[in-house]
């Protein structure tokens, strides 16, 4: 074995040392991830039943077709089942082993969720009107949902469920203007239970449908080596340039962070690998963690997929979901262009290089080995450009999958692998199912109550009827609650409180749920409570703090996309004017450059303070909406540009002369 070989297996040998470390610090972070591993007959139980479970919805997504109310009771049959068996109680509970109890809770949950299946028709039939039973019944579902809920996706949004729960029964007593005439035990049970406007509404139709197929979609392409495809494409496009490995970490990151959906999950999937190398070529720790926590964090906002979020804001606002991956190309190009940039500069400034060639794959190699896994991400984007529905693309991208990786033999999927794809996308999409379940109390409290209708009013009542005022007070509470809820939920429940205060207000419905939707996912890398920078940082060993808020200083011209897209919503390529769209990108795309210079001190060489002030304002004003500003703000950008250049330029020749 030469030394170039030897590099690159001690270089693996570095990567993989601390798998058992990260596999904690996701189980920290994600509650998704602390499932049991089951052996045994209980496991082979458990296994097939996650294999039906996704045939099941693979079966519905392509070949056959049932009531829309069927299928979703069918989907949180599977779920709650599944959570049950899986999922401890506690953190302390049994990794390996099942209790009776837990068996007994994944029973009940099959039944009370099962009822509705099998007694669909005759609910119909008089009109969801619930008998005696069905109040018991109901009572039931709502605990162990909550309950169910609790394990897999935190404390929050079980909490936050059963609140609004409480409100329906004793909004007699709230004072003041959220004061209702109060519900029956009886009319709750028949609106969250046997009607699609609680538990089996929109949201968790669309758990049933997209968002599940797409998960299953991601576990196809990883078990065929898509995720090592990703990393070495990345790695071979930009890792030998300066601070490379950063670089890796933000392609590499939204690459796959587009399919996964969890921001913890995707930092922990491609973190394991860019972090250490982040470290190797001179990046400091808590720096390393920060960059893969916003490369991560962004993929949700990347099309064609986005995670699950967006084909919920698809059946929400009634429009193809080609519309908002369309509407979504320019803030995310502009999100991964200001990271991109700071890890640059940040490598110049501190005089980084990037990996030695001997440890980098080569393009031709990666792309001739691996390259062919790239078709089925082609094949949904060509089937969702002719018109068929994210569904079928979806669909059509799993059965792709399977025959494009049989193309070649070391990407080739067995029987085994194939059955460990089902098992693991079924199991991904566990958490979503019981998110939408839960979030379906909170939707189905507006519906019943207008709870929505008031907060919006009066949100906007509190703004005195100003657009800034009510979009800060909305970034706010959309970053509070990403704080404690998974990105799905978190959209819902803003979706349906917040977002119609912006459109109140005027605002683009489009851009309204894109605001929304974007600052729930920013709460990821938003101290105090940033899980996926808190993931970076362990991984790093560095400082979650000091993580976090690197994180957030960061991507943060990000912070600002929003409110451009609000004012102007063009930048969605809504009524676009051509000129003046590609007059606002540029400015946009020059500004997130110079403000990671402004943040950084760098553009050329080290910037004075009165530097950075004047280069962070200029570029704040070219991010703006307005084309004027935005024209003058090009202008006096590259007028700093050209002055840095050249003073820098005379310093070498000055260097040079008395050297």
């Amino acid at each position: 074995m030469n030394d170039s070989e030897n590099k690159k297996v001690d270089l693996l040998e570095e990567l993989t040392d601390s798998n058992e470390e990260i596999t904690n610090l996701i189980e920290k972070y994600d509650a998704e991830s602390r499932y049991r591993i089951l052996k045994g007959l209980p496991g082979k139980f458990i296994s097939l039943w996650l294999v039906a479970m996704s045939l099941f919805h693979l079966a519905t997504a392509g070949l056959i077709s049932m009531p829309l109310a069927i299928q979703r009771a069918i989907h949180l049959t599977f779920a709650i089942t599944a959570v049950f068996i899986l999922y401890p109680a506690t953190r302390k509970g049994s990794k390996n082993h099942t209790p009776w109890y837990d068996w007994l809770l994944a029973a009940a949950g099959f039944a009370v969720i099962g009822y509705i299946v099998v007694f669909f028709n005759e609910i119909s039939r008089r009109g969801a009107d619930p008998t005696k039973a069905e109040i018991y019944l109901g009572i039931a579902a709502i605990i162990l949902l909550v309950e169910g809920g609790r394990r897999v996706v935190g404390n929050v949004l079980p909490c936050l469920s059963m609140i609004f729960l409480s409100y329906c029964y004793f909004g007699n007593n709230v004072p003041g203007i959220f004061q209702i005439r109060g519900y029956s035990l009886s009319r709750i049970i028949q609106h969250m239970y046997l009607t699609p406007e609680g538990i089996f509404g929109l949201a968790l139709g669309v758990s049933a449908t997209f968002v599940i197929v797409f998960i299953i979609f991601g576990a196809f392409l990883s078990q065929s080596g898509g995720a090592r495809f990703f990393n070495e494409l990345a790695l071979a496009v930009a890792g030998g340039r300066p601070g490379g490995p950063a670089k890796v970490a933000v392609v590499a990151s939204g690459l796959l962070g587009t399919i996964s959906g969890s921001s913890v999950a995707n930092v922990a999937t491609t973190g394991a690998f860019t972090i250490p190398l982040m470290k190797r070529v001179g990046y400091q720790p808590y720096y390393a963690g920060a960059v893969e926590a916003c490369a991560s964090t962004g993929g949700q906002l990347m099309p064609p997929i986005m995670g699950a979020g967006a084909f919920i804001m698809s059946e929400f606002l009634g429009i193809p979901y080609l519309t908002i991956a369309g509407a979504a190309v320019i803030p995310a190009f502009l999100y991964y262009a200001s990271i991109f940039t700071n890890v640059h500069i940040r490598a110049r400034k501190l005089g980084l290089q990037g990996l030695p060639d001997e440890q980098l794959p080569v393009l031709r190699n990666v792309m001739k080995t691996d390259g062919h896994l790239v078709i089925p991400v082609i094949i949904i984007i060509v089937t969702l450009l002719m018109k068929y529905t994210p569904l079928r693309a979806g669909f059509v991208g799993v059965i792709s999958v399977i025959i494009v990786s049989s193309l070649k033999k070391n990407t080739r999927m067995s029987f085994a692998a194939i059955l460990k794809a089902l098992e693991e996308g079924a199991r991904g999409a566990l958490g979503v199912a019981m998110a939408c379940a839960l979030v379906g109390f909170i939707v189905g409290t507006s519906s019943l109550t207008s709870l929505g209708l008031t907060i919006s009013n009066n949100v906007i009542e509190i703004a005195g009827g100003n657009l800034l005022p009510t979009l800060v007070m909305a970034m706010f509470a959309c970053i509070v609650l990403g704080m404690g809820l998974p990105t799905t939920a978190n959209y819902i429940v803003c979706s349906t409180i917040i977002a119609p205060a912006l459109v109140g207000m005027s605002v683009m419905p489009l851009a309204a749920h894109l605001f929304v939707f974007y600052f729930g996912i920013m709460a990821d890398i938003t101290p105090p409570v940033c899980l996926a920078a808190f993931t970076g940082a362990g991984i790093a060993g560095a400082s979650p703090s000091k993580t976090g808020l690197t994180a957030t200083r960061i991507a943060i011209a990000s912070f600002m996309l929003p409110y451009c897209f609000v004012y102007n919503p063009m930048l969605l390529l809504q009524n676009v004017v051509y000129w003046e769209l590609a007059i606002l990108v540029i400015s946009a795309f020059i500004g997130v450059m110079m403000l990671a210079g402004a943040f950084e001190g760098w553009l050329f060489r080290d910037l004075k303070t009165a530097e950075r002030v004047i280069v962070g304002i200029a570029s704040v004003t070219a991010i703006h909406y307005d084309i004027i500003a935005s024209v003058c703000s090009i202008v006096v950008l590259l007028a700093a540009c050209f002055y840095f250049y050249k003073t820098t330029a005379k310093q070498k020749l000055r260097c040079q002369v008395n050297g």
